[in-house]
């Protein structure tokens, strides 16, 4: 997957990248250092200005796509339909696709092994998870053969090994970090002992944060909701890997080569804000977690450079948003925000995601749009508020 002559380059970028993040509040002081080397910013744009338009295939316009994986190419066990064709048409075309994923609790060969089975050929150098970034910072700080606490599954193990260190289970091993990624199975010894072991003073490290997992179900408690037993018990934060951080995607990046990637998934507060933290342009699709609502409400960090319904997005070029006195105009629809009296307006006929693009572009003009406001909008292109 790494291409020759460009993988120093991109490596620099994503040691450099790791190597400045300690925690939320240091990745915000360090975060003019993007892992991008195209996207945004090198496009003369600013990351969360606004949507895009682009007059050729996504598929053509940028060299490597970054794929989240719940929620984008599968939901829980089961294909998105249509994920398949439109990823094998995009590789066609040229396009790298590294799958990058906050799921810490698989290896990257069994990910991989179930992509190739839902019809998306791949391998373990294709698939770059949050415990493999998780383990490359640990691996940064300790030494060779340090032991490191484990919470989670065998992805989180095998990813340290493969850095060089020791994966333990109890507090008495005296680990010199603690790592929690999400697993099915985690029980309360085992946070116990973590807790122990930050309490004796080792380093915390989450491979992600995510609030919620995606699940055919709906939405069920994902790492970050764990994580807070150990900060409720310790009061101690954790440093984190995964998405939005940037060791993540950084780390994709020194894998593909990329010189211009795209990021793409179905969450803003994962996947777009991780993009925007890195100066990448990003896709959002509404294939996951994020809903239409969501996407017209955005903040400015978290505000997708596309969007599109699903990865068939890739294969498309995107119109642009035109505005002119307070008006914008997408295919055949136009939106205005009425902030005064209260509406977010939205005439026109044509395809429902051009009127989100227009919706989008007119709510993110100003201030103060409310879930209220936009409903109406949201009602007429069928789509749930």
């Amino acid at each position: 997957m790494m291409r020759n002559g460009k993988t120093g380059e991109a490596g620099a970028l994503a040691a450099g990248a790791a190597g400045t993040v300690a925690g939320r509040a240091a990745g915000a002081a360090a975060g003019a250092q993007g892992w991008a080397v195209g996207g945004a910013a090198a496009a003369g744009g600013a990351v969360g200005a606004g949507l895009r338009g682009c007059a050729e295939p996504l598929s053509t316009a940028y060299d490597a796509a970054l794929l989240d994986l719940d929620g984008v190419v599968y939901l829980g066990g089961d294909p998105i339909p249509g994920a398949a064709k439109a990823l094998g048409e995009a590789r066609r075309g040229g396009m790298q696709l590294a799958f990058v994923t906050n799921n810490a609790s698989r290896s990257p060969s069994a990910i991989a092994a179930q992509l190739t089975g839902l019809g998306v050929p791949a391998t373990a150098a294709d698939v770059v998870t949050s415990a493999q970034a998780a383990a490359h910072l640990i691996a940064d700080r300790l030494p060779e053969g340090a032991p490191v606490l484990v919470v989670g599954g065998i992805g989180l193990r095998i990813a340290l090994r493969e850095r060089g260190l020791r994966p333990v289970s109890t507090a008495a091993e005296q680990p010199g970090a603690v790592v929690q990624g999400y697993a099915p199975g985690i029980d309360y010894g085992i946070l116990a002992e973590a807790e122990l072991a930050v309490r004796a003073g080792a380093w915390y490290v989450a491979s992600n944060a995510d609030a919620t997992l995606p699940t055919a179900r709906g939405l069920q408690p994902g790492n970050g909701a764990l994580v807070q037993v150990i900060v409720t018990a310790t009061g101690t934060q954790p440093v984190v890997a995964g998405k939005p951080e940037r060791p993540l995607h950084a780390e994709a990046v020194a894998r593909t080569g990329a010189r211009r990637p795209l990021v793409v998934g179905d969450r803003l507060d994962t996947d777009i804000e991780g993009a925007a933290n890195g100066g990448a342009d990003s896709l959002l699709v509404l294939t996951g977690v994020s809903r239409p609502a969501d996407a017209v409400l955005a903040p400015p960090r978290r505000r997708p450079s596309y969007l599109a319904h699903d990865l068939a997005g890739l294969l498309e070029p995107h119109p642009e948003v035109t505005a002119a006195g307070g008006e914008f105009r997408c295919g055949g629809w136009s939106a205005r925000a009425a902030v005064d009296s209260g509406q977010l307006e939205l005439t026109g006929t044509g395809a429902p995601i051009d009127g989100l693009r227009a919706l989008c572009a007119a709510a993110w003009s100003a201030d103060g749009i409310t879930a209220e406001m936009a409903a109406p909008a949201l009602r007429l292109l069928r789509f749930p508020a």
